[in-house]
């Protein structure tokens, strides 16, 4: 299947402003592109004035771009199409937990805690709550129940500076809550796990009402490999494109400012392209060798 996905984003400034984002495609897919994820930047003053942006990669591989916003603010705008196997997120009930001493060395950082992922307050209630499960899939999908069950979710509960911990205690959150949660009792468990955000449309389940937003789930390192889960859904899904992977929210924030501003528009794009049946395998190989510059950060 074909997924159209994007963002139309305006942040309003007096003077100014430095930014950093974390907007592009992830690496990982950006070979699935149909047609380039390049992000506009405009001046809100002056819709004809564009405004240079310049990415680099950050410490885990994501696409981070530099802007700095004149006075009177900006428009991001992006919109892409990705080229999905339109499979749900993979299953494996077989996959083992690999033990710490086996572990490649670039997944032991996801074993340790971090700013939103207290695994020194959470060790003992994980054990005491997980310790009876078989190590391996069982024991992380035991995690993803509990924390599934055990948040309640809601725009309204919202807070950009709540921690796993503070969750497991006030039982409420959104999508980034639910995932600090199951990824700190993860780790509590030997687990490494890994926090990812992107686009997650309504593909194969009931519409949401709701705005469309980014999305947050986890990674967890079990069975050799990375797969992924969900805690907030609780349901394996159809066409997940990450943009971002980290330890937590700390390292994929969407947007890092250095200065007072208003974010005063935030859109997201997520949804099936109808007409996917008229595209031949031809066609997508020329859409892939038109875009093959833009593949690779």
């Amino acid at each position: 299947m074909r997924i159209r996905c994007g963002y139309n984003i305006e942040i309003a400034c007096q003077e100014e402003l430095p930014l950093i984002t974390l907007l592009d495609v992830s690496p990982s897919r950006r070979g699935d592109l149909l047609t380039p994820d390049e992000m506009t930047v405009t001046s809100l003053r002056d819709p004809a004035l564009k405004i240079p942006t310049r990415r680099h990669p950050d410490a885990f591989g994501n696409i981070c771009r530099r802007i700095t916003a004149p006075p009177g603010g900006i428009a991001l705008r992006a919109e892409s199409i990705v080229h999905d196997a339109g499979e749900f997120d993979p299953v494996d009930p077989a996959a083992g937990e690999v033990p710490p001493s086996r572990l490649p060395d670039e997944t032991l950082v996801y074993l340790l805690g971090s700013r939103y992922c207290e695994t020194d307050l959470l060790a003992g209630r994980a054990w005491g709550l997980f310790g009876q499960i078989p190590p391996g899939w069982q024991r992380v999908q035991a995690i993803v129940d509990f924390v599934h069950n055990h948040l309640s979710f809601g725009y309204h509960f919202a807070r950009s500076t709540r921690t796993a911990a503070e969750a497991f205690e006030e039982r409420v959150g959104v999508c980034r809550d639910f995932a600090h949660l199951a990824i700190t009792l993860c780790r509590c468990m030997n687990v490494p796990a890994r926090y990812c955000n992107g686009y997650l449309g309504d593909i194969g389940v009931p519409p949401n009402p709701a705005p469309m937003d980014f999305n947050a789930w986890f990674e967890a390192f079990i069975g050799g490999r990375w797969y992924t889960f969900d805690a907030r859904h609780n349901q394996r899904r159809i066409g997940r494109i990450a943009i971002a992977r980290g330890r937590d929210a700390t390292d994929v924030a969407m947007l890092s400012s250095f200065g007072p501003h208003t974010l005063q528009r935030f859109e997201v794009i997520t949804e099936e392209v109808e007409e996917t049946k008229s595209w031949t395998p031809a066609q997508m190989a020329r859409a892939h060798s038109q875009i093959s510059a833009t593949a690779a950060l």
